[in-house]
């Protein structure tokens, strides 16, 4: 009988033959997924044979990542910022690079602010901010009726006070004013979506890419949200890393001043944000 720790060093190399730069993460994760066990005694365990209904399981889910699907939708949830988000294929799976944009909404939204997560998708974001800031009255809004239902949820499940409202864009919040507004829109070109790594086809398509250009919503956003924002409030924006400059001039044109652009930890532009004057 295979041990598990032949069954991973075995389902690691797979992975890594087809292509997969995390294969041996993602062989202790799946193993663990599989076995109901945690990468510690997954490695305590090493010796202890699997049985066939184990070994069934195991291979079923290691085929599924080896055909690209995100390994956050076979185990059906991600970690973010301490949270554990729950994630289908309704919404995008939550990256590390988005914590930027929460650390800096962290340190600029007023006290007892009003704040909107533009986009929501899963609700990582807005989660996130609740969680960190509990002062702050946060509104999730999707124009997915299923994200909204999955972001909904995650609050529950977090034990976090969210407002979750479907809509496209302002529209679920028409009159209202926040005091800062966040937003991870779809910022890929259509061509680069194509191009992009296999795992990307399984996300969906209208979270990711934008247009022909990939900045129609960056655009958007600039254009909408001062009439939804209060003197002085915030508008932080995730982008691309090459859109930047066109990000940042999108910002001033719609008057806000100053314009900041952020880098994530891997040193690439990640977030560009500004204020309405007073």
């Amino acid at each position: 009988m295979l041990t598990l720790g032949e069954v991973l060093r075995r389902t690691a190399a797979y992975l890594a033959e087809r292509g997969i730069p995390s294969a041996r993460l993602d062989a202790d994760l799946l193993l663990g997924e599989a076995l109901g066990m945690d990468r510690m005694r997954l490695y305590l365990e090493h010796d202890r044979p699997l049985t066939e209904a184990e070994l069934a399981t195991a291979r079923a889910l290691v085929a599924r990542r080896a055909r690209r699907e995100p390994i956050a939708y076979i185990l059906g949830r991600r970690a973010f910022r301490g949270l554990e988000i729950a994630v289908t294929p309704d919404v995008l799976v939550p990256r590390p690079d988005t914590e930027t944009l929460v650390e800096w909404a962290v340190a600029v939204a007023p006290h007892g602010a009003r704040v909107m997560d533009w986009g929501t998708g899963s609700g990582a974001i807005a989660l996130a901010l609740a969680d960190e800031r509990p002062d702050l009255a946060v509104t999730a809004v999707d124009v997915s009726p299923a994200a909204v239902a999955v972001a909904a949820s995650n609050a529950t499940a977090n034990g976090l006070t969210v407002e979750t409202l479907r809509g496209d864009g302002f529209a679920a919040v028409a009159g209202r004013r926040f005091g800062l507004i966040v937003a991870n829109p779809p910022y890929r070109s259509d061509a680069e979506l194509e191009a992009a790594e296999p795992e990307l086809g399984f996300e969906p398509r209208g979270a990711l890419a934008a247009g022909p250009a990939g900045d129609e919503c960056i655009a958007r956003l600039a254009a909408e949200a001062p009439a939804h924002l209060e003197a002085g409030g915030w508008l932080l924006c995730e982008i691309g890393m090459a859109q930047a400059g066109r990000a940042t001039a999108l910002l001033a044109a719609a008057g806000f001043a100053p314009v900041e652009v952020r880098r994530d930890l891997a040193g690439l532009d990640r977030v560009v944000g500004g204020t309405l004057p007073a």
